[in-house]
């Protein structure tokens, strides 16, 4: 176990500095990490994403890697797919570094096309299927991708968000698709056939030029995958996120990024499991970067098997599958856990094989804490993170040996090898127990906003310093909290929502004169989206503005609650719309 100077210096108390008189930060986390966690990690472990997967598959080939829909995939499989996958790319002239869009819910397509991307070098490009044409256009445009795989059920929206972008190579797939091998699979035609003519949720589209998956991976088969040196620092993902410019920036991750966040988490984590076969439930869609690092990564390299839920609003799916499961993991968010809890049959599991109950993308709020721990017996771990550091910052200290902790709404300590500090808003560093911007430094803060230098440097500075836009405080012990945002931004269920766009997409209503959007609180979803208008047709409805939403932005985006003024909205002396006098005016 790596220690350092910061690790046996005294423990200050509140309203001393966290930073030593030489400028290092005196790391007072490190005396409530569980003992046996390492304070540091080996950045320079692994190579590449692919070296770690190698890794991952050939000490657990023979175990099941992912469950989708009732059906187990093998890890040896897994791996036979993502050649033929990675083969069938480099065919059409996908080469290192290329951008490719992933459009997929959490299936057996997702890991198939994400490692297969990986493997030849390219960058993966996770996209949200549920975005609409615009959304989707603005990404596919941005990052330059030429490649996308998608889901069927989402054939319509690209169609409709080709328009100049660059795309050229389209993969199409099915839900049952990847459930067996061969032509012979009943099950999934089963789902198709249920999807497309039963359900009804698979819309009119025309891709002309797209292949089907299951032919692509026949076409990959006889094709032998070209090697390629990735290097650390190379791109691995372009992880969309919102941006105060209105529009969605690609956090550049590598793959040390990424890497080194999964060891990170895995310090905390591996010692509590043991080598049996460690299931987990999947929540959380893995286009979102929490479960792709923790659930798509993390547990391989535990040999987990990974139950992959392609939609987990519908409860009452969620508990038919979990009902014959007994699982050591799960992870979500607050608004899931929420939902759950309120599901008898959620209750009627069986938790006798819980361990960890992960949450994370929002805060955890009290009662949903409480409740969780009496009903499953597990206490839920909460962390906090966010895209650009791949996503894991601080994480509460786990030692399942212990009985849970109590709900006190901390967000943890730092993991290893990561600094915090808080900023005051002169950019001097505040004091323990003092409230400032939060900053993080580590081996996991993302290399920079894809083509944005300027907006890259507004969060990193000079010395590696991440402004996260959210105020916390540190305590003595190290652990952190989040006491207020600094940023405009709002989190429904997980998801960031930033003002300027659904400002943009509300004002393009030729009855709206002004518009602007804040977060209010929301019992299930932590922030529900509002907008205050003035209008410049006193007809302009609220059912007017939502149904003009609808057809721009995502579901968790469009505003819940419309409010009309007749005068116009407060305003800075150079005209900005100042949102936090809208928010906090009660």
């Amino acid at each position: 176990m790596t220690t350092s100077a910061a690790a046996t210096a005294s423990a200050p108390v509140p309203g001393q500095s966290i930073v030593n008189p030489d400028g290092t930060t005196n790391r007072i986390w490190l005396s409530s990490y569980v003992k046996g966690v390492a304070h540091d990690i080996d950045i320079n472990k692994y190579q590449s994403l692919t070296e770690y997967f190698d890794e991952c598959i050939n000490k657990f080939r023979d175990r099941p890697g992912f469950v989708s829909i009732g059906t187990e995939m093998l890890n040896s499989r897994l791996d036979r797919l993502v050649k033929e996958f990675a083969g069938f790319l480099q065919s059409k002239g996908v080469k290192q570094g290329d951008r490719v869009a992933i459009m997929l819910p959490n299936t057996f397509q997702y890991p198939v096309a994400l490692f297969a991307v990986l493997r030849i070098g390219a960058v993966v490009v996770n996209v949200n299927p549920l975005y609409t044409a615009r959304e989707l256009n603005h990404q596919l445009k941005d990052s330059g991708a030429e490649t996308i795989i998608v889901m069927e059920t989402f054939a319509k929206t690209l169609q409709d968000a080709q328009a100049g972008t660059q795309i050229k190579n389209i993969v199409l797939t099915q839900i049952g698709d990847l459930l067996a091998d061969g032509f012979f699979n009943p099950k999934g035609w089963a789902l198709n056939f249920i999807l497309r003519k039963v359900q009804k949720m698979v819309p009119a589209y025309s891709l002309p030029t797209a292949i089907w998956m299951r032919e692509a991976l026949k076409q990959g088969a006889q094709v032998k995958v070209k090697s390629v040196v990735v290097k650390p620092d190379d791109l691995a993902f372009l992880q969309y996120t919102g941006g105060t410019t209105g529009v969605a920036k690609g956090a550049m991750l590598t793959h040390r990024n990424v890497l080194t966040n999964c060891q990170q988490a895995l310090a905390f984590a591996e010692g509590q499991l043991t080598g049996e076969t460690e299931t987990v439930v999947t929540l959380i869609p893995m286009y979102h970067i929490f479960s792709l690092t923790v659930n798509g990564l993390i547990f391989m390299a535990l040999g987990g098997r990974n139950i992959l839920i392609a939609n987990p609003r519908d409860t009452k799916r969620v508990m038919m599958i979990l009902k014959n499961e007994k699982f050591s993991g799960i992870t979500g968010v607050n608004t899931l856990f929420s939902s759950f809890l309120e599901d008898p049959a959620f209750r009627n599991l069986d938790f006798s094989k819980l361990k960890l109950s992960i949450a994370g993308g929002m805060a955890l709020q009290r009662n949903v804490a409480e409740r969780w721990k009496e009903v499953t017996g597990n206490a839920v771990v909460e962390g906090y993170g966010l895209t650009e550091c791949s996503p894991i910052v601080t994480q509460a200290p786990v030692d399942i040996s212990k009985p849970g902790p109590t709900f006190t709404g901390s967000i943890g300590v730092p993991v290893p090898s990561t600094e915090v500090r808080m900023r005051r808003e002169d950019g001097t560093w505040a004091d323990i127990g003092e409230p400032g911007e939060l900053c993080v430094r580590g081996p996991q803060v993302m290399k920079g906003y894809w083509n944005r230098p300027e907006a890259t440097a507004e969060v990193i500075d000079k010395d590696g310093w991440l402004a996260t836009g959210d105020i916390g405080i540190i305590d003595d012990k190290g652990f952190c909290k989040i006491v207020d945002r600094k940023k405009d931004m709002i989190l429904v269920s997980g998801f960031n929502v930033y003002p300027n766009e659904i400002e943009d997409v509300v004002a393009m209503h030729p009855d709206v004169k002004e518009v602007a959007a804040v977060g209010v609180p929301d019992d299930a979803a932590g922030e529900r989206v509002k907008v205050i208008i003035v209008p410049r047709n006193p007809g302009l409805t609220k059912e007017s503005v939502i149904e003009h939403c609808r057809k721009n932005l995502t579901g968790y985006k469009i505003p819940r609650i419309v409010e009309f003024r007749t005068e116009e909205l407060p305003k800075s002396p150079v005209g900005k719309i100042l949102r936090r006098e809208l928010r906090d005016k009660k």
